[in-house]
């Protein structure tokens, strides 16, 4: 009788403990998104090459235009700092129209014209519609991108999915205060921003549902390097290696 007891008792104790273990053993752990999920938040995500990226939602936006192929019309350019491979001003011309919004730093205003915001770290805008909050970017163990220089990445909503644009970065500690990222857009190259390792670091402080490697293939770095950021993070965070359009 008191085996049975004790049987009983310990079944009951599984049954209200187990999904309190569950929890703990799930909480804090980066989101994974199925397959189907997968498919539809980046079917409007178009890779250009470098840090360049056409994003399709309520609007049309591009990200530091550089070696554009084609001519097109943005709605919004996000541009991060001042560098050449970023702020190019024959590849903005290629994408502006009467209504493009450029948002950029001080430094790379001087060199465009049109209707121009110009943000800081911390700054939050609304630009034709989409919130755009500019967030630190900078090296850490490097001079090519100091942090007095001001420069941004950007955190933006298109299609109620927060994209985060890290920009020419380390792995940085405002990267953990970041919230609800849907999709993280992450250079992997090393030499002038992060390597692949220190990315899979980056990225598992973000939590984003979906990574996305950039910054290589074109003045550093190879498909090496966005493999390794890949296999970094293979069953911590779904990486999803674009081909260059």
């Amino acid at each position: 009788m008191k085996n049975m007891y004790l049987r009983t008792a310990i079944i009951a104790f599984v049954l209200l403990a187990a999904p309190v273990l569950l929890l703990a053993e799930k909480k804090g752990t980066p989101q994974k998104s199925g397959a189907k999920e997968v498919t539809t938040m980046i079917k409007d995500i178009h890779w250009l090459g470098h840090d360049t990226f056409k994003i399709i939602g309520e609007k049309v936006i591009f990200t530091d235009p550089f070696k554009v192929k084609r001519k097109d019309t943005a709605d919004i350019i996000l541009i991060t700092h001042e560098h050449y491979d970023h702020c190019s001003p024959e590849d903005v011309k290629k994408i502006q129209g009467p209504n493009t919004v450029i948002v950029t730093v001080s430094d790379c205003a001087k060199k465009l014209s049109g209707n121009i915001k110009i943000v800081k770290p911390g700054d939050r805008i609304t630009a034709a519609g989409i919130d755009i909050e500019a967030v630190p970017s900078y090296n850490t163990n490097k001079q090519f991108h100091t942090k007095d220089r001001g420069w941004v990445g950007y955190i933006f909503t298109v299609n109620g999915r927060r994209i985060y644009l890290a920009g020419d970065t380390d792995h940085i500690p405002e990267m953990k205060t970041f919230k609800n990222i849907d999709m993280a857009l992450l250079p992997v190259s090393g030499t002038y921003v992060m390597t692949a390792e220190e990315a899979v670091q980056a990225a598992l402080d973000i939590k984003p549902k979906i990574a996305i490697p950039m910054h290589y293939g074109s003045i550093v770095g190879d498909k090496n390097d966005a493999k390794r950021f890949a296999d970094g993070l293979k069953g911590k965070i779904e990486v999803v290696v674009l081909n260059e359009e």
